[in-house]
């Protein structure tokens, strides 16, 4: 199709028979007058339907060409119709006044997308300060310079603005946080508040409360050490699997050697060598494909000085074993054709001994009152953050002098956070979390210790996980703050507290296989724990943990068998006594929409009894809800 120039009152358009007959910019004009003589058929209208056509452009503020193309699309739908003053009419209405309605309606939407309520201003002026700041920690400030006070005398600053540091609900205000942010019908509606669900030692009679100056000469402190703790962020995923073999084959040589040591073994033999006699291997268990572990699938591959082959076992002559994947262990058994061990015996390990203090005991010395919350500290139907207010009125209560709190703080797989419906950055809502938190308790002055969570959006996604830092801490932080990375060994006045925040009872629970052993599962998988001496004995590890072996080896070990072993997990809560170490899982401050429970436990220093026996310094614990 050609476009004649709309000229003396008549509209010249030229239709093309053959389609394939076009002219280009290079072409000249003899070879165009060519191709319109062979291939096109001109038409010109009258002047009538001309005029009106040149109307229709300039009411519509359309070229030629575009009305042409219009036109031509319209006539096609029609099957053809010619150009008439009733054709004419016909695709006006039908489709030039069509254009002009929807070119009205998304001016309209346009100019209602620049209007702003007085809300969406502060929404403006709260986002412009937060891009401030975020550009303020990315640079380098300039000599002298300082930040723009977004006030004016017609614009000051609110009363509530002013106290916002005063109040933990108001710092903790979920207006900020999220748009849509409702308190939780369901966390607000809970029973049961204060209930006590376990209960572990003598609990008759019980104060839960701290000492007359709660924090007063406390000493909190890495058991390990600052030198040689995890205390700073790391590079990670540089590891290469001759690396992670090293680590796992000084876990075999090291753990072999403290059971050839306790069970008077002479040494071990390799575990494919074919012999006609009872053997004794030491090695490492796995399965041999990548399903979970059954009684069918069992290896047991040995370290390089016991041949570093695997070969497969048979269980059936044990009466009673408990495996799960990475565990180093001792068999006894036959392996005449060197292709399967027929395994008779089973060595299980021996934990580390526990912590011994010079320190003598006063006579008069108090109990340590402790608390210990796993988050999430908000339901996950809303961002109010309504459990950890219940959390700091019950540490204002019972003036506890120290509180392990475990992430995650910042939920990742919070609904809200998932679906991005929240309004400020991940780390603002830590940090008031962290102020509220010292702000609330500050009239009880307990220490506070914060433990990170694999959970916690704005940390590292890494294990051992590094302690979480805080920008511009103050004084007050500094004294009664204390950071620490998962997992850890604490030593609170000669008292030895292990912590972890990563729920090792599911991941391992999911992959050990047991006989014989009773139905206590929990049980099994702490003692595995103490016995393996690992926070995380199991290999290879769960698919949502990202490992680092050579960190894991330098931090993630037990330096000796805890007084107190705390392991939060989804699973049910509990305290328990497992070879002399108290466990104690006090389950999650929420439970999706509805609330759920922390501990609490007395600890004291205790000497060693007349007999020598140990006397486990926890004297009681109790899971509550909240």
């Amino acid at each position: 199709m050609y476009i004649s120039s709309i000229n003396d009152g008549l509209l010249l358009l030229i239709f093309c028979k053959d389609t394939t007959a076009h002219s280009t910019p290079e072409t000249s004009c003899q070879q165009q007058s060519s191709i319109i003589n062979t291939h096109c058929t001109p038409v010109v209208f009258p002047h009538f339907s001309s005029i009106s056509v040149v109307e229709q452009c300039i009411c519509n503020r359309l070229q030629a060409q575009e009305i042409l193309h219009e036109w031509v699309a319209y006539s096609a739908t029609k099957h053809g119709v010619k150009l008439t003053m009733d054709t004419l009419e016909q695709f006006e209405h039908e489709v030039l006044n069509k254009r002009i309605k929807s070119r009205k309606t998304s001016r309209k939407e346009e100019a209602s997308s620049r209007m702003r309520d007085i809300s969406m201003i502060d929404d403006l002026i709260r986002a412009e300060e937060e891009e401030e700041d975020l550009l303020e920690f990315y640079s380098t400030p300039a000599k002298g310079s300082q930040k723009r006070p977004l006030t004016t005398p017609e614009r000051p600053h609110s009363k509530r603005t002013a106290a916002l540091m005063a109040s933990p609900s108001i710092l903790l205000s979920p207006a900020s946080f999220s748009p849509n942010a409702t308190p939780s019908q369901k966390y607000s509606q809970r029973g049961g508040k204060g209930e006590v669900v376990a209960t572990f030692g003598a609990v008759q009679g019980t104060r839960w409360v701290g000492r007359k100056d709660p924090g007063a000469g406390v000493q909190v402190e890495i058991l390990e050490g600052p030198e040689d703790s995890l205390n700073s962020s790391y590079k990670y995923m540089f590891q290469r699997l001759r690396d992670v073999r090293n680590v796992l084959t000084e876990k075999i040589e090291e753990l072999g050697e403290g059971l050839r040591t306790h069970f008077s073994i002479e040494e071990f033999s390799p575990v494919s060598l074919p012999a006609q006699d009872s053997i004794t291997v030491l090695g490492q268990i796995c399965c041999d494909s990548n399903g979970k572990l059954n009684a069918q699938s069992v290896l047991l591959e040995a370290g390089p000085e016991q041949g570093g082959q695997q070969v497969p076992v048979d269980l059936s002559e044990l009466k009673e074993y408990s495996l799960f994947p990475g565990q180093v262990v001792v068999m006894e058994g036959m392996n005449t054709t060197g292709r399967k061990l027929v395994a008779s015996k089973f060595y299980e390990a021996v934990p580390l001994p526990f912590y011994s203090s010079d320190m003598k005991m006063e006579t008069d010395e108090e109990p340590l009152n402790v608390l210990v919350a796993c988050g999430p500290y908000a339901p996950s139907d809303s961002l109010t953050f309504d459990p950890l207010l219940d959390l700091i009125n019950v540490i204002v209560r019972d003036r506890p002098d120290v509180c392990l709190l475990l992430g995650p703080f910042v939920d990742s797989k919070h609904e809200q956070i998932e679906k991005g419906q929240v309004t400020e950055t991940f780390e603002n809502i830590f940090t008031r979390c962290i102020e509220s938190i010292v702000d609330g308790t500050r009239s009880v002055g307990c220490q506070l210790v914060f433990v990170p969570s694999q959970r916690d959006i704005h940390h590292h996604f890494i294990y051992p996980q590094p302690p979480f830092s805080l920008p511009h801490p103050g004084k007050e932080q500094t004294q009664r703050v204390t950071l620490v990375p998962d997992p850890c060994t604490l030593l609170i006045d000669g008292v030895t507290i292990g912590l972890t925040s990563t729920d090792i009872l599911i991941h391992m629970g999911a992959e050990e296989i047991s006989c014989g052993t009773g139905s206590d599962k929990f049980s099994r998988i702490l003692k595995h724990m103490l016995t393996q001496r690992s926070y995380y004995p199991l290999y290879p590890p769960a698919d949502d943990l990202n490992m680092d072996y050579e960190k894991l080896q330098s931090f993630g070990q037990m330096p000796l068998t805890p007084d107190i072993l705390v392991v939060p997990s989804e699973m049910r809560y509990f305290v328990k006594d497992v070879v002399g170490c108290v466990c104690v899982n006090p389950g999650r401050l929420t439970k999706g929409q509805v609330g759920g429970t922390y501990g609490r436990l007395l600890i004291q220093r205790s000497p060693q009894s007349e007999d020598g026996k140990r006397v486990s310094p926890c004297l009681t614990a109790q899971v509550v809800k909240i």
